[in-house]
């Protein structure tokens, strides 16, 4: 089988086992550890090629911080965990083999403390430390082939948004009990919640929060059949979970200890619905918010970002400078503001601005402090800051766009034609990747440049082999 029809294969048969579920039954062989890793490493480059993936620091970074302030509390895992967050309006959150837990951008929204939040992700690592998929994906191997092309058929399907034809491909293919051996059982539930409760309890939150939050993914489904959020036909048993985490809580409350939470859930939770929600109803809210709380900084940072998705430059960078004159700790928002002066042609502000507030750690940061560099003809200062970015973040796609056109507006048409290769490459446009390094190689002047381009050839003939890192 071609090694992209079976990253594609192991993908989309992964995702049936997760969205189906699994049957927790302690005596069934899962796969290898090792198995596992591989297994994640495929998902991953299907999810990132395919599925839009939040990567903006501010958020990422908190909801890792808030998963890895679970993690210190378990035992060793065998694992490295990641923690991600798509770019979908569905109430869903999930856990692949070897610790990749997914959360998706409309249950953070809909979301209001730190507590709800550590509540899912508690849960969704339970999963993963029960092996619950990894069990599922063994005990399935003596399906026959059809069914499981079934399978994957529908998952293809629904994961293009056709919910009705892939149920009917789905049971189609498969007898009725087959289709109830792959859900997740209440059992499966039972021992999720335990654990995450324990796990979180351990970790210094309250556990309130997977109640709160499970409540409101259930309050969703009242909106009808055709609305029922994701997380509950992937979790199933949403009464029976509640009563038991209610009385849990009852029991242990007194023996439980609180600590203070990590900080950053409004910022991320601000920041997620101002630049990745809906843009008219994100306006509205923040504009809402102002009216009713005109000295609230988190309302004028919410707004100023909000308007930068309807080009109202001026306008944003006003609230972001009252945003940041009641927060001390405002190092990103200076970076906000200065991606807003550079989009509002004020270049002379915003290199101020974002010399201040980025760093050699701030990949978004430094591509606007070079971007502005440029626009003010200070080429060579723009081309040492794209240098320095690929050096320390060789995945950030654009700047090679850039420093490919700061070289050849110095007159450097090796390092245009090589950087704009490199570009290419990393957008999978190999054809142009191709004309720019071959161009590239014909100027080469010593044998480290030849060497060079002969490295990003050797990775244009063999992409799976050598893949270089994706878009970032």
């Amino acid at each position: 089988m071609p090694i992209k029809n079976k990253i594609i294969f192991v993908f989309t048969l992964t995702a049936f086992f997760f969205s189906a579920g699994l049957v927790a039954v302690p005596e069934v062989k899962s796969i290898t550890i090792q198995e596992e890793r591989e297994l994640a490493k495929e998902f991953m480059e299907v999810v990132k090629a395919h599925y839009p993936l939040i990567k903006d620091p501010v958020i990422v970074d908190y909801v890792n911080k808030v998963g890895q302030r679970i993690l210190s509390a378990m035992p060793p895992q065998p694992y490295e965990y990641q923690f991600h967050v798509l770019k979908e309006d569905t109430y869903n959150a999930f856990a692949t083999p070897a610790g990749n837990i997914f959360f998706n951008s409309g249950l953070f929204a809909a979301l209001e403390s730190e507590e709800e939040l550590a509540g899912i992700l508690g849960h969704e690592i339970a999963h993963v430390v029960c092996r619950h998929i990894s069990q599922r994906i063994e005990s399935q191997k003596k399906i026959g082939m059809a069914t499981l092309a079934g399978m994957v058929a529908g998952v293809l399907l629904g994961a293009g948004g056709a919910a009705e034809a892939a149920s009917a491909v789905t049971v189609g293919s498969m007898a009725a009990g087959q289709t109830a051996a792959l859900a997740y059982s209440r059992q499966d539930e039972r021992q999720a919640d335990q654990l995450g409760l324990d796990f979180l309890t351990k970790a210094g939150y309250s556990g309130e929060g997977l109640l709160t939050s499970l409540e409101k993914i259930r309050s969703k489904q009242w909106y009808g059949s055709a609305q029922v959020p994701s997380y509950l036909t992937t979790h199933p048993g949403s009464e029976e979970r509640l009563s038991y985490i209610d009385n849990w809580l009852h029991q242990n409350r007194e023996k439980t200890t609180v600590r203070p939470e990590t900080g950053g859930f409004s910022l991320a939770h601000t920041r997620l619905i101002a630049l990745y929600g809906d843009k008219e109803p994100a306006l509205k809210r923040f504009e809402s918010e102002l009216a009713s709380s005109p000295d609230d900084w988190m309302a004028h940072y919410g707004y100023a970002l909000a308007l930068t998705r309807v080009d109202k430059w001026d306008q944003a960078a006003e609230h972001m400078k009252r945003a940041i004159e009641s927060n001390a700790l405002a190092t990103h928002m200076l970076q906000d503001l200065g991606q807003i002066y550079f989009h509002g042609g004020h270049y002379e502000k915003a290199l101020q601005t974002l010399s201040a507030g980025s760093s050699a750690q701030d990949p978004k940061g430094r591509l606007y402090l070079g971007r502005t560099l440029m626009e003010l003809g200070r080429l060579a200062e723009a081309r040492d800051t794209f240098e320095d970015l690929v050096h320390f973040h060789p995945d950030q796609t654009q700047a090679y766009y850039y420093l490919g056109e700061t070289n050849g507006r110095l007159g450097d048409m090796f390092g245009a034609h090589y950087n704009l290769g490199r570009f290419y490459q990393q957008k999978e446009d190999m054809k142009n990747a191709d004309f720019h390094l071959k161009r590239a190689m014909k100027l080469a002047t010593d044998e480290s440049q030849r060497q060079m381009v002969e490295q990003q050839l050797k990775a244009l003939k063999h992409p799976d082999k050598d893949k270089k890192p994706g878009p970032g």
